[in-house]
């Protein structure tokens, strides 16, 4: 006779909530228990994308897993391997979750609503008969108490949040915030609150961190892409630092040095007589190009066919090499991620389990594991939850099997 397994899943969020969906539905005899110490199952998928739920990412034009996933990249390409981007898409289409795919290749429902994603799982859970316990926070793990046990309790800023591993001696890289925005020095930022520049290099000087993307500017300093995907790269060394940093900005990104060269030389040329001010390339505002200006120390009543050697090359000093000073840090909207976790060396990076506990299996954020901005962090907790329920049910066939 064929043993009831009776799981614990520690944490309700994406990880969680998928792995006990699809780990009942592969084990339909076993007893799965979903513990959340919140009010609330998948809180942080209600907020994700702006509220509007970017689920996943379809991947195109990633030439490397490490530009998405700076921390985890081996493990999440064998998670992938096992359930991928478009896996995830099948999965929800199936479930009545229409979806649409954006220019930048981030996979949202059509519906906008991260809401039905939420109450799609939550009726799955249900449906199942999956048992939910709400506000129930589980401080110890007892292994013995379990036939299995996934702890999915998301990433925490502090060591403290991985107090319920106590005593099991699973090494714990130093958690600090991977996904957040600059506070630059001065405020020449504030009058530009909302203006975007498409194609920026981003990067600290010394360094090898670097990105490119969008950049918005706030009232605070920095956000957008480039710097979000900055900050991720570079997390544990701006912690390090104290979130105090020189930041070094390409504004026109997307050229190269002699391009720029080329195109003020060619301005100066064919627009002799127009000032400084009224004309400029074409990716910046007139606010954006006055502040710019300023930096570059030329005189807004200036004419490009009076500029000189030296003014040109002082535009193309700040256009290509504009030096900040990053002054600390804001959380990125509502949305928080951690960079570290549960070490990788402590699992099987295949099927997630512990090395030591073989009963314990660990997903989602809770692990050293983390990425960019753009539902590579939602994916990775769909992937991983679905390997774990996978490994599961893999084993537990293997067992009833040999005996």
């Amino acid at each position: 006779m064929k043993k009831e397994l009776s799981i614990a899943i520690i944490g309700a969020g994406a990880a969680g909530c998928f792995c006990a969906i699809n780990l009942k539905r592969m084990l339909t005899s076993s007893n799965v228990h979903l513990f959340e110490s919140k009010s609330k199952a998948l809180a942080k998928v209600a907020v994700t994308g702006g509220g509007r739920c970017n689920l996943t990412n379809t991947f195109k034009g990633i030439k490397n897993l490490q530009e998405v996933y700076p921390r985890g990249e081996k493990l999440m390409r064998r998670a992938l391997s096992v359930f991928s981007s478009e896996d995830t898409c099948a999965w929800f289409e199936k479930e009545g979750v229409k979806l649409v795919t954006q220019e930048d290749e981030c996979v949202f429902p059509q519906s906008q609503d991260a809401m039905q994603i939420v109450n799609k799982l939550l009726y799955n859970i249900k449906e199942l008969g999956i048992e939910l316990h709400l506000n129930e926070r589980v401080t110890s793990i007892d292994i013995k108490k379990w036939d299995k046990v996934v702890v999915t309790t998301g990433g925490h800023a502090m060591p403290q949040g991985f107090q319920l591993l106590e005593g099991l001696d699973i090494p714990i890289e130093m958690p600090v915030p991977s996904l957040f925005t600059f506070n630059v020095e001065g405020d020449w930022h504030q009058q530009l609150m909302g203006n975007v520049v498409d194609n920026v290099k981003a990067f600290i000087p010394g360094t090898k961190f670097r990105s490119q993307g969008s950049l918005l500017l706030t009232h605070w300093g920095m956000s957008g892409p480039a710097i979000l995907k900055l900050s991720s790269y570079a997390a544990r060394y701006l912690a390090e630092r104290d979130y105090r940093s020189p930041l070094c900005i390409n504004w026109m990104g997307g050229r190269t040095e002699q391009e720029v060269r080329q195109l003020l030389q060619e301005m100066k040329q064919d627009q002799a007589q127009k000032l400084v001010t009224s004309v400029y390339p074409q990716c910046f505002t007139s606010k954006l190009w006055g502040v710019l200006l300023d930096r570059m120390g030329i005189p807004m009543t200036q004419r490009w066919g009076a500029l000189n050697t030296k003014h040109i090359n002082r535009m193309l000093s700040v256009l290509i090499a504009d030096i900040y000073q990053i002054t600390g840090r804001c959380p990125f909207k509502e949305e928080f991620v951690t960079c570290g976790g549960v070490s990788l060396k402590a699992i099987n990076i295949n099927t997630l389990q512990s090395k030591q506990y073989p009963s314990l299996y660990f997903a989602g954020e809770v692990l050293d594991v983390d990425a960019v901005t753009g539902g590579f962090n939602l994916q990775a907790a769909w992937s991983m939850g679905y390997v774990v329920a996978k490994h599961i049910f893999t084993s537990y066939q293997i067992i009833n099997q040999k005996s």
